[in-house]
């Protein structure tokens, strides 16, 4: 307990529960850091807050489109407002539509790049200014699996994921100068509400799946969320532009 006393995070799309935003920014709550909660479910982020805080742990709720340059600016604002600085930003929110090559519209393509890829962008660049004020920071960005290797039927998905993973080793050598980290974090087979719809619900199978792992098993949101809690604390004050996959072994056979 205590990993994060003293600092502030935002961690985007933390509503959907079981997901890795909701448990991640949980975790870090626990830990004692100030949470600001984003989503585009407002309902759902301010539900993720209502636990913190009954948790014993200080956190708002905002609305928030994070392909939205203005929306990111909001953001920043309140944070600013109600904690008076940032350490932490945890760029988690994203989206899946997964099909093969001939079937995936431009308008498909477009979709994932904003909310996968350009929001992290936005992100990183909203975050700068703040963490420089707050004499450093860590920037994590999560990615997947599908950024590191190519499945089908993720054509923009993989491009999106891999373009994080890449941009973010860039952003790691422009703003090291200002002790701001930025590292990337790439889950393999989660339990979450986004594996849950992609497996029409069957766990079973999921875990059939997985037994060609390593591990042999499906991981659950806590996994991602203790990497990422490494990363947001001081503990990992060395390590910058790096990408740590958390995925049973999946890329490594």
């Amino acid at each position: 307990m205590g990993r994060l006393t003293g600092k502030v995070a935002i961690v985007t799309g933390g509503a959907s529960n079981p997901g890795l935003g909701y448990t991640t920014a949980a975790t870090l709550g626990r830990e004692g850091a100030k949470m600001v909660v984003t989503d585009v479910d407002a309902a759902g982020a301010e539900a993720c807050a209502a636990q913190i805080r009954a948790n014993g742990g200080e956190a708002i709720a905002m609305h928030q489109d994070v392909t939205s340059e203005r929306g990111w600016d909001e953001v920043m604002a309140k944070t600013l407002k109600t904690y008076g600085r940032l350490d932490v930003l945890v760029n988690n929110a994203g989206i899946a539509v997964l099909k093969p090559l001939e079937e995936l519209s431009l308008a498909d393509w477009n979709r994932q790049i904003s909310v996968n890829l350009t929001s992290v962008f936005l992100g990183c660049k909203a975050a700068a200014a703040p963490m420089r004020a707050a004499g450093g920071g860590s920037i994590v960005n999560i990615s997947s699996v599908l950024g590191l290797i190519g499945l089908p039927n993720c054509a923009a998905y993989g491009a999106a994921k891999g373009g994080v993973r890449l941009m973010g080793k860039s952003i790691a050598a422009d703003l090291g100068k200002d002790n701001i980290r930025c590292n990337s974090v790439h889950p393999g087979v989660i339990w979450t509400h986004m594996q849950e719809a992609a497996r029409a619900g069957d766990r079973a199978a999921a875990e059939a799946a997985a037994k060609s792992m390593p591990l042999g098993r499906v991981g659950e949101p806590s996994d991602i969320a203790n990497c990422v809690l490494y990363l947001a604390s001081d503990e990992s004050r060395y390590v910058t532009g790096a990408e740590f996959t958390v995925d049973a072994g999946m890329t490594a056979v």
